[in-house]
């Protein structure tokens, strides 16, 4: 396999994990700035209600600043970009540390970092559409597919692709964008208190034309997000938020399972 078919591969995977990286964090910004009706049943909220005295825009602004200070999370939910959809189920944390599985156009991938080594995993659907995206040839796909079928692919620091695909491990950056327009976080209601998998939530809510933002924070405990539920417009969906500061543990792929990317250059032309 060429060096240009090696970093064809490299880019259609990150050609999804960008998706996954740019919807978890952007779109979580952008819902969290902007906070469907909510997505749980109302719930008996916690006496003495966390907020009393705050405006909705004042829990929000707690919200990003608890949020921004967790050191690992998990984060699950589908979303649409670019018209379809992405599933998603990701723990991430402060080290640099994450294992997860993402969803799109019918194939599934796993993704593994840990001690600064990324390791991707995806079926023949995952990378036949990923490929497919980039341009790459039939045969180029499918000298591709047999190399890495059933391996996961290892990729060290400095590699192609290492810096995108290892980007959503960046919990850092991930959380980054939260906090960086207080302007469009401002204007929010706040709706009817509701439970998130047990925890009672406030729900801040905000309309913009067709789009409607529901922003679920944490009465219990310190005042995370929990849930954010975009309904309408052309990126809907919903991710939730758990597992907050609880270690994240990566399973690294034993060595005969794997297949380093700079070994894929001595496997013959694509």
């Amino acid at each position: 396999m060429t060096t240009h078919s090696h970093r064809k591969l490299l880019a259609a995977a990150a050609v999804c994990t960008a998706a996954v990286v740019a919807g978890p964090a952007t779109t979580a910004a952008a819902w969290a700035a902007s906070a469907g009706p909510p997505a749980a049943a109302v719930a008996i909220a916690p006496s003495p209600d966390p907020f009393t005295g705050l405006t909705a825009d004042e829990i929000a602004d707690r919200a990003v600043t608890a949020t921004q200070s967790a050191t690992s999370l998990r984060m699950a939910g589908r979303i649409v970009t670019d018209g379809q959809p992405l599933d998603i189920d990701f723990a991430v944390d402060d080290r640099d540390q994450c294992t997860g599985v993402m969803k799109i156009k019918g194939g599934t991938a796993e993704l593994r970092k840990a001690d600064r080594i990324t390791y991707m995993k995806g079926d023949e659907a995952f990378w036949r559409a990923s490929m497919t995206s980039q341009g790459m040839t039939e045969a180029q796909i499918d000298t591709t597919i047999e190399l890495v079928k059933g391996r996961w692919l290892k990729i060290a620091p400095g590699q192609p692709g290492s810096s995108d695909l290892g980007s959503i491990c960046d919990l850092d950056e991930l959380l980054s964008d939260l906090g960086k327009d207080k302007d469009e976080r401002s204007g929010l209601a706040r709706g009817p208190d509701a439970e998130v998998d047990g925890t009672s939530v406030a729900t801040l809510v905000k309309k913009e034309g067709r789009e409607t933002s529901t922003v679920s924070v944490a009465q219990e405990g310190k005042p995370y997000i929990l849930k954010m539920v975009k309904a309408g417009g052309d990126e809907p969906g919903s991710i939730t938020l758990s597992d907050y500061d609880k270690p994240v543990k990566v399973v690294v792929p034993p060595a005969d399972e794997t297949v380093d990317l700079s070994k894929l250059d001595r496997s013959g032309p694509a």
